[in-house]
């Protein structure tokens, strides 16, 4: 692509951002991070790739209390949470090679009943990392020389994982990015491209893109790239940072006003333990305004 039509694209992909209708339609802890800063302070250069962009039905929204838990409790638990606790959406590992959490509850029918019951769900996909990650758990990490590629590769395995859920076109899933530093711009980059690959290839397939990491690096690098005008990038983020604030309002690397619009979940505790109904889990706690899983009764709308 000639030099000229990529900086012109760049450039309304930045005007489409900065007015909210690009980064629009989500276990990286919510530590205080690096403070976000210009796009070139942070290394990101501006790539845009060719993008169906989002389905064009409008998303399934839920605004409320959330908890995400390691591996997916039973249908018990989730009957008497259902029925005792304040939370109406579940995060929920549907794929990825670097889950730490096997999921032997999770299967089509576990889906099909927890949705019957009224819980929205909310997928997140964990496969490779930043470059720079220190965790060792989990030791698949994202080439930056082939970022884009792989990011289009872990869209595939999500896109699989939701399927064989029964979950269809026009849900969401989060890719998780653990926190990282983020002071080394090829490190920033590869994350960048990794997330523009993922998010093409979920429209691609007609699916939402989110994202997941702490708002001091893996958010302060989306946005500086949202900033910059890359694209594309996710439909929503969810973002860790654990200030006991259950709110999805401007900070951080979002208070230029990013992914507003319902396209928003805040991670604001994490390893809390709760009891409701006789049932305790070990779960993080989210305020979620943002797309979550398509309900069966609107498969069809």
């Amino acid at each position: 692509m000639p030099r000229t039509r990529v900086t012109a694209l760049a450039a309304l992909a930045t005007a489409l951002v900065l007015s909210g209708s690009l980064a629009a339609p989500a276990a990286a802890r919510g530590g205080p991070g690096p403070s976000p800063g210009p796009a070139a302070q942070r290394g990101i250069t501006p790539r845009v790739l060719p993008d169906h962009g989002p389905p064009r039905r409008d998303p399934e929204v839920f605004r409320g209390e959330g908890f995400d838990a390691c591996a997916a409790p039973s249908l018990s638990a989730m009957r008497a949470w259902r029925d005792h606790s304040p939370y109406g959406a579940v995060g929920i590992y549907t794929s990825g090679s670097q889950r730490h959490c096997a999921q032997p509850r999770l299967t089509a029918e576990w889906v099909r009943r927890v949705q019957a019951m009224g819980w929205r769900l909310v997928p997140v996909h964990v496969g490779r990392q930043a470059p720079c990650t220190s965790y060792a758990h989990k030791p698949g990490r994202i080439d930056p020389a082939r970022a884009v590629e792989q990011g289009r590769e872990e869209a595939v395995e999500a896109l699989a994982g939701l399927r064989g859920l029964g979950l269809g076109a026009g849900t969401p899933v989060y890719l998780d990015i653990e926190a990282y530093p983020s002071a080394e711009p090829r490190c920033a980059q590869a994350v960048v491209d990794f997330t523009s690959g993922w998010t093409q290839r979920l429209h691609r397939a007609g699916y939402r893109a989110g994202y997941y990491s702490s708002l001091g690096s893996g958010l302060a690098d989306l946005a500086a790239a949202a900033r910059a005008g890359t694209a594309p990038l996710p439909d929503a983020v969810w973002y860790a940072r654990w200030d006991r604030r259950a709110d999805t309002a401007d900070s951080g690397a979002l208070a230029a006003g990013l992914w507003q619009g319902h396209r928003r979940i805040h991670q604001y505790r994490g390893n809390v333990r709760e009891t409701h109904g006789g049932v305790t889990l070990t779960i993080d706690r989210n305020l979620v305004d943002a797309p979550v899983a398509v309900r069966p009764d609107a498969s069809s709308g």
